[in-house]
């Protein structure tokens, strides 16, 4: 598989540098030189990473993360900036980047990076069902379809994003018992830092409210140590 990669980047010399040296290791580059062009082009076409540059004209690199993971929460994404506070940083982190490079870097540093990415992605699709008879799962009155990434009840149907099937493909697995967060951070999110942990309450909120309509199914919190999603036997 070649992994595409988005490529925000505004400085002429190293964007030339960076598309060349990308695609000698093997990756699709799509290189746009402003924020809005780049937002245009993820609209427009699949990526698999995007990689950002912090200061550039018409969008910076934050705004366009934004945008990004609105339209595709799951997607991973590394920023590039000539800008080494410790807020940027934090700030870049909070959005939910698997990465931050300072300027200037060495091209091999990037590959590496990205490598770690991939390998991260890769892992994390691991948690799926081994066939397609099994892909479709009945959850209390819900029917959940794993790989056409849908819940539905009644004449009711939710899209979901890849990270939010993942996450209730495991919890379901796990119904009816404990589940520690790291355990969950581990399988589903290949990380257990803080943002991360983060990320995850945001996308607990999510799925608690998409099995509102059962009252048969309850995901709960266990203060300081996991939750529980648990589903009663009719």
């Amino acid at each position: 598989m070649s992994w595409k990669i988005l490529l925000a980047e505004d400085d002429q010399d190293l964007g030339t540098m960076l598309k060349r040296y990308l695609e000698l290791n093997n990756f699709q580059i799509k290189w746009e030189k402003d924020g809005e062009k780049a937002y245009q082009l993820f609209q427009e076409e699949d990526f698999d990473i995007c990689i950002l540059d912090v200061m550039m004209p018409r969008m910076d690199g934050f705004s366009l993360a934004k945008k990004i993971v609105t339209i595709k929460p799951e997607m991973p994404f590394l920023f590039l900036t000539a800008r080494k506070t410790k807020e940027d940083r934090i700030k870049g982190l909070k959005l939910g980047a698997d990465d931050y490079i300072a300027k200037p870097f060495e091209a091999e540093e990037l590959i590496l990076r990205i490598k770690n990415i991939v390998k991260r992605v890769k892992q994390q699709s691991i948690i799926e069902p081994d066939d397609e008879t099994n892909s479709i799962i009945d959850i209390g009155n819900y029917t959940f379809d794993y790989r056409n990434l849908e819940l539905r009840i009644d004449n009711t149907m939710q899209r979901l994003t890849a990270k939010e099937a993942k996450l209730i493909y495991y919890l379901n697995t796990n119904k009816n018992q404990l589940i520690k967060r790291d355990e969950i951070l581990a399988h589903v999110w290949n990380k257990t830092d803080f943002f991360s942990g983060r990320s995850m309450d945001v996308f607990i909120s999510r799925v608690r409210k998409y099995f509102k309509k059962d009252p048969s199914i309850r995901l709960q919190s266990v203060r300081g140590i996991g939750l529980e999603f648990n589903i009663n036997a009719k």
